[in-house]
């Protein structure tokens, strides 16, 4: 199988401006096409911007609502699987959701964030109960979690062992944190065998400061690849026969107890 070339878009965008943040999707799926990728990957919340307030409820969207439709039609135009972050409308509830529409504009997976961090997230947001999404792209099985997800092991390793391979990881990650996107996220790809694509917001936004540092981490705990603070696009690849080779070698999955480690809640 060869690899799935994948394009991590580390942009803030326009907060507040869902037309305008559409727009930047575009031209970013543009460029990953341009640049031979198949699968573009956008941050947390893109589609509205994360630090928004009350608009936060105002902006939000069915997974079937304009925004995905917009997004949709630039997928299917330039040939692109995408991955957006927005806040998912359902009646009175809203989410802090992540949608993956196909190269040919069809909505594959919806997630909705499970962890919600920190007052600004739990005032706005209703968890989502449903641990592990997956789809395919490429040929590749590909999962989703959103920013502090994945800094608990058990969400990842949840996906380990349902067999995800390509972790999608949008996120809002902030000072003084920097060590998550640098440290964490390498170990976890490395502890449950598999890449994780970390996608940033970056700069100053609201009362945050988004640190940027987007990476695809690797079986091996290496970042592959590595944004810096600012806006970028960064074009990577996953490799099916690495990830292979290194699940072959490291006996993590194979040497564990499940039986040791039932816990109380």
């Amino acid at each position: 199988m060869p690899p799935l070339r994948t394009a991590l878009l580390q942009s803030s965008g326009r907060p507040g401006r869902t037309d305008g943040n559409l727009r930047a999707l575009d031209d970013a799926a543009r460029r990953a096409a341009e640049a031979g990728a198949s699968l573009l990957v956008c941050p947390e919340m893109f589609l509205t911007g994360y630090a928004i307030g009350d608009d936060v409820a105002r902006l939000a969207q069915s997974a079937e609502g304009p925004g995905a439709r917009a997004v949709a039609q630039s997928a299917a135009r330039h040939g692109v699987a995408v991955l957006y972050g927005y806040p998912e409308r359902d009646g009175e509830l809203v989410h802090n959701s992540a949608q993956l529409i196909g190269a040919g504009g069809e909505r594959l997976a919806n997630y909705r964030k499970t962890h919600l961090y920190g007052p600004f997230e739990r005032e706005r947001f209703a968890a989502g109960g449903q641990q592990v999404v997956q789809a395919e792209v490429g040929g590749v099985r590909v999962g989703v979690l959103i920013c502090y997800d994945v800094e608990f092991p058990e969400n990842v390793r949840a996906h380990a062992l349902a067999g995800t391979d390509l972790l999608l990881v949008p996120t809002a990650q902030m000072r003084p944190f920097e060590f998550v996107a640098e440290s964490v996220v390498p170990v976890r790809a490395f502890e449950s065998q598999m890449y994780i694509a970390y996608v940033n917001r970056t700069g100053p936004e609201g009362d945050f400061d988004f640190v940027g540092l987007s990476c695809l981490a690797g079986p091996d705990g290496t970042a592959h690849a590595r944004a810096g603070g600012g806006e970028e696009l960064l074009v990577c690849d996953v490799d099916p026969a690495l990830l292979a080779a290194s699940r072959e070698a490291n006996p993590y999955l194979r040497d564990r107890r499940p039986g040791l480690y039932d816990a109380p809640a």
